[in-house]
Parts: C-alpha cells; structure tokens; sequence
C-alpha cells in the first residue's frame, strides 16, 4: 500500500477547542423544564442546565440524560460558590 495515498489518524494543527460556557439572559421559550431537577431544561432533544449567575443565565454543554446536566450544575454553584 502507498503511503503517501493514506490519511493521518489525526490532524496535526488542529487547536484544542475547550467547552466555554454560554452567557444568556434567561433560558429560551421552547425549552421545557424537566421535573424533578432543579436546574435542567429540555432543548431539542437533549438536557440542558442553566445556572443563574448574577444577573446572566450560564448554559451546559448538551447531555443525553438529565442526571449529567444537573451534575454539570451542581458543580459549577460548587466553583462559582453561589448561595441558594
């Protein structure tokens, strides 16, 4: 086989691109909050938490179960230490 023909397993420049939470002013109007858990909304098929910071909403990456979302927001009140 030719070598030169074969592709690389991975590309070589590529930046790493890191997960930067979103800053919105409240959740959308299409999505639907999911009983049962504090923080997680449901937005196109997938489970999204929004955690309220000061005066801005901080949206999660997109979960495919709630638990994870909620965890996500758990997590970022720990951080952030942000009272109830």
């Amino acid at each position: 086989m030719n070598q030169s023909l074969m592709k690389p397993f991975r590309q070589q420049n590529r930046r790493v691109i890191s997960y930067v939470p979103r800053v919105e002013p409240a959740p959308p109007d299409h999505a639907l909050k999911v009983d049962g858990f504090r923080d997680v909304w449901q937005l196109r098929g997938k489970y999204v938490a929004f955690v309220l910071m000061g005066e801005h909403f901080r949206r999660s990456p997109t979960f495919t179960v709630p638990e994870s979302a909620q965890r996500w927001a758990t997590q970022i009140r720990q951080d952030e230490d942000i009272q109830d």
